[in-house]
């Protein structure tokens, strides 16, 4: 007999020092984010007055459900489930947060959901389990009583990596180079000449920081400025064209060279003062410009017949003003580079 009652208090002994074994969930705790995953599993099922299962659930039972997988017990009303947990502001709801309704089906708190994230809320309602707006939708909306945050969640903390370096500097502007010289047109490049002897005789100027952009388009305004100072023609006030105002900046050389019958508008009262200069109207800018007269007819190209500009471009071609393209073509249409520009004038001026 005092055996068996000897055995009988080993047993109990045993049994009190055994470790209670949890489901990993309550081992670890829950995060927010497992929280609303495993919240959003039961999408769809349906309502059911005291329901407490995945077969069917009311809006505590769910609730009830959800954070027990969790290992986390709460009372079985929305009422009573309202006095657990610390409250939270709306503006700071998190995923996992308990949100309550009140007025619903009866005065005061009536309601339960668990916040999912960009103010959704999921929670049993009369379709089942569904996700409604606590900013937007038009029946909860007004019937938000408040949030709680509840012990036995996870606060996650946002690992901040290293602040960014802060930028390298700006490299300092290059110092600008003495007159008729540039950074981006060197000895060696083709139009080398013709750029610096332009630019020492201001006829024409570069930009910012020395720099000239032989390869951009010279426009329309561009081309008549740089006619007229290379003819020494004065600048003329007042306008001539309803698309150049007194104001613009190269309006007196407009008026100057088309005054002297140089230059014309592209259309009846217009000027086109940005647009592109093509290679006809170059072309026929510098015949009128230099009274040129062909000195050989024998250039020719294979698409000028018929152009209105045909007879200026043989000119300044015959006169090695200009030349065409390998293919044998002189392509009126196309747009001119400052470069070439340049060059155009530099040789009419030197011819």
């Amino acid at each position: 007999m005092k055996k068996r009652i000897m055995l009988m208090m080993i047993a109990v002994l045993l049994i009190s020092a055994a470790p209670i074994m949890t489901s990993e969930a309550e081992a670890s705790g829950a995060t927010p984010d497992q929280i609303a995953e495993y919240a959003l599993k039961f999408k769809g099922v349906p309502y059911q007055w005291g329901g407490t299962t995945p077969s069917g659930f009311d809006c505590s039972g769910y609730i009830l459900y959800v954070y027990k997988h969790f290992g986390i017990s709460l009372p079985r009303t929305s009422a009573e489930q309202f006095n657990v947990g610390t409250a939270v502001s709306k503006s700071n709801l998190k995923n996992g947060d308990l949100v309550f309704f009140a007025n619903t089906y009866k005065p005061g708190i009536s309601h339960t959901g668990i916040y999912i994230g960009n103010g959704n809320v999921i929670s049993a309602e009369s379709q089942g389990i569904s996700i409604s707006n606590i900013n937007t939708n038009p029946y909860w909306a007004p019937k938000y009583a408040g949030a709680k945050r509840l012990p036995g969640v996870k606060e996650v903390v946002t690992q901040t990596s290293a602040p960014a370096p802060a930028p390298a500097p700006a490299p300092a502007p290059k110092p600008d180079l003495p007159k008729g010289q540039y950074y981006d047109v060197s000895k060696s490049y083709w139009a080398y000449n013709p750029i610096t002897d332009l630019s020492l005789k201001n006829i024409i100027t570069g930009y910012d920081h020395s720099e000239f952009k032989p390869t951009n388009s010279v426009t329309r305004a561009e081309a008549a400025t740089m006619i007229a100072k290379s003819l020494g023609i004065a600048p003329v006030a007042g306008t001539s064209f309803n698309d150049v105002s007194s104001k613009h900046w190269a309006a007196g050389y407009i008026n100057a060279v088309h005054k002297q019958g140089i230059i014309g508008g592209r259309s009846p009262g217009y000027y086109a003062p940005d647009a592109k200069i093509t290679r006809a109207e170059i072309s026929a800018l510098l015949t009128r410009a230099y009274a040129m007269k062909a000195s050989s007819t024998s250039a020719s190209f294979s698409d000028i017949n018929g152009h209105w500009a045909e007879a200026s471009i043989i000119k300044v071609a015959s006169s090695n003003l200009a030349k065409g393209y390998d293919d044998g073509s002189f392509k009126p249409d196309a747009n001119a580079t400052r470069a070439e520009f340049a060059q155009f004038i530099y040789n009419s001026i030197n011819q």
